[in-house]
């Protein structure tokens, strides 16, 4: 079985920076692209960044310039570093990632973490 679990979701004030991770673990031959997706209440999840296996990026235009997404393929972890935090990133963060076993490749989600951005 495999399990994605993210970590770093707390509550910081506007203006602020966060670091988020999630780890994957279990058996599997190796990760393809994995990405961080957000969703607020009342809303429909939407994609943050994306990373893929050779570290290719892609960004929502709404988190350019403060969000930076990484990976380590040796510890199978994708980060996100947040800055300049603003009201409207509050949400639950959730990763995933194509996993490759022997023969095919499966979509996984982590279970998420909560950023609330506030004063």
């Amino acid at each position: 079985q495999v399990q994605l679990v993210e970590s770093g979701g707390e509550l910081v004030q506007p203006g602020g920076s966060l670091r988020l991770s999630c780890a994957a673990s279990g058996s599997f031959v190796s990760i393809n692209a994995m990405g961080w997706y957000r969703q607020a209440p009342g809303k429909q999840r939407e994609l943050v960044a994306t990373i893929s296996s050779n570290g290719n990026t892609n960004y929502a235009d709404s988190v350019k310039g403060r969000f930076t997404v990484s990976r380590d393929n040796a510890k199978n972890t994708i980060y996100l570093q947040m800055n300049n935090l603003k009201s409207e990133d509050t949400a639950v963060y959730s990763c995933n990632a194509y996993v490759r076993f022997s023969g095919y490749v499966q979509l996984r989600w982590g279970q998420g973490t909560q950023v609330t951005v506030s004063s």
